[in-house]
């Protein structure tokens, strides 16, 4: 997959998850996610622990 590809399924995940985190990154390595969240302090709590682990964190804050 190239990065425009990646780049227009990164747009698809951001409209289907609209609080939460829709991606991670990390070298080499792309996940998408649906993990939705009740509160900005779940969502920060799941932030927190991604980028412990080394990843960029792609997420909607309801906004």
């Amino acid at each position: 997959m190239n990065q425009d590809e990646y780049q227009g399924l990164l747009q698809i995940a951001s409209e289907q998850v609209p609080f939460g985190i829709y991606a991670v990154e990390k070298k080499g390595y792309a996940e998408l996610r649906c993990d939705l969240c009740n509160s900005i302090t779940q969502m920060k709590e799941l932030t927190r622990h991604f980028k412990a682990n080394g990843f960029k964190v792609l997420a909607n804050n309801g906004r």
